[in-house]
């Protein structure tokens, strides 16, 4: 390339991440339909793929930091929250010992609706700021995204993964609930 920068923004790992990052938006939605075993499957197949391109996202200084943008409201994270949480029942909440915390030693209830919601939120903003499709906007959400990826939502990827494997493996769901995996027919 003679005398021409190349741009860092849309290198391919960043639109790689902006590609699985949407199909998990998108999924999620459009899942209001879709039993809570659909669910749990997408999310336990998409979380190590989010995770994993979260961790190649290249470090972006940001010349513009007031192109920094959210989108997702309160009110939009309630929803997906509240659709979860009634999907999920009595399977949302579980417990976890967290790093992030304090007390590094005693159980925290957690929820996957919850940290779900979370990663959807970033996820959504990160597609949301990428797709004004300006070379600040585009620098500003990835550099927010690998930083909300160290933060916050690589650490809720994490946390789901080992609760979602298993609920989808237990031993015991087909003879407590015969004819499907916990109940879900």
């Amino acid at each position: 390339m003679s005398g021409q920068t190349e741009d860092i923004t849309i290198s391919r790992a960043i639109l790689e991440m902006i590609t699985v990052a949407n199909e998990f938006c998108h999924y999620l939605d459009t899942c209001e339909k879709r039993s809570k075993r659909e669910v749990f499957e997408f999310v336990n197949r998409i979380g190590p793929l989010l995770y994993l391109k979260g961790s190649l996202l290249p470090d972006i200084e940001v010349m513009d930091p007031d192109a920094n943008a959210r989108f997702v409201t309160e009110e939009n994270w309630e929803s997906i929250f509240t659709l979860l949480r009634g999907k999920f029942g009595k399977d949302d909440e579980y417990w976890i010992i967290d790093p992030e915390h304090i007390n590094e030693t005693e159980p925290l209830k957690a929820s996957l609706a919850e940290n779900i919601a979370d990663i959807y939120q970033d996820m959504k903003d990160l597609i949301l700021l990428y797709q004004k499709n300006t070379f600040a906007a585009r620098e500003n959400a990835v550099s927010e995204c690998k930083n909300l990826f160290a933060s916050h939502w690589g650490y809720r990827v994490g946390k789901i993964m080992i609760r979602l494997h298993h609920l989808l493996n237990e031993p015991d769901a087909e003879a407590e609930h015969p004819g499907s995996a916990f109940g879900l027919l």
